[in-house]
């Protein structure tokens, strides 16, 4: 609010009338968030203290971009600490928990495929993780922007849905991959995809941004050597 210059505005704001009647309501509302805060805390050490058991585990999955401890107990609570015990891929783990497209294909045209209703509890913690993920600078933040530049641009709601969701279904893989391996998540970097690309692949993309800059132009590259 300082830094804002908003604070003759919150003044003006809290000018008014304010009387015993207004603080009894006031006290009332403090003494239930007081009550209901006593009450996550409570929870929050019955969770914990039932996740010791899995300490290691708990403390792989927090390796993983966006993953605090909620997250993990929520993991752990719902699919478990060791989900590649029972299913083979992590792809098998994104079809139980619905973080994958559904298969929506008539007269052989494949149609928009939403994911389905399962994964009650722990898919809305991956979305949340995956927007705290998309917030630090590595590979997924990468990835997230070139999702809705493909999906339709920044302007577009539903592109950053569906990008979100991608990055989610992302996480989800990589903590499958944590736990079964053992080891911790280790960030590939930003420039992780403008590495992978070979050169001709990134004087392709250069050429066609060219191209939609400006329609109908000639391009010429030249060679180093002749320049």
């Amino acid at each position: 609010m300082r830094t804002a210059g908003k604070l003759a505005d919150l003044s003006m704001a809290l000018t008014g009338r304010f009387t015993e009647h207004h603080a009894l309501l006031c006290g009332l509302h403090q003494d239930r968030i007081a009550v209901f805060g006593t009450a996550v805390a409570d929870l929050g050490e019955r969770i914990a203290g039932k996740a010791a058991r899995w300490q290691r585990e708990a403390g792989l999955l927090t390796t993983v971009p966006g993953f605090g401890d909620i997250v993990a107990w929520a993991w752990l609570g719902e699919i478990g600490p060791a989900p590649h015990r029972y299913l083979a891929s992590p792809g098998k783990l994104a079809s139980w928990v619905t973080l994958c497209p559904g298969n929506n294909i008539s007269a052989r045209k494949r149609k928009h495929g939403r994911t389905g209703d399962a994964g009650t509890y722990i898919k809305p913690m991956l979305v949340q993780a995956a927007w705290s993920a998309i917030r630090v600078r590595g590979r997924l933040q990468a990835r997230y922007n070139r999702l809705v530049r493909r999906f339709g641009g920044e302007k577009n709601p539903a592109a950053k849905k569906k990008a979100i969701t991608a990055i989610a279904h992302t996480l989800l893989k990589i903590a499958y991959q944590v736990l079964k391996s053992g080891q911790p998540y280790r960030d590939l970097g930003a420039d992780f995809y403008t590495r992978r690309e070979s050169p001709e692949q990134r004087q392709a993309y250069l050429l066609r941004q060219l191209q939609k800059l400006n329609p109908g132009a000639t391009i010429t590259i030249t060679p180093p050597e002749a320049a």
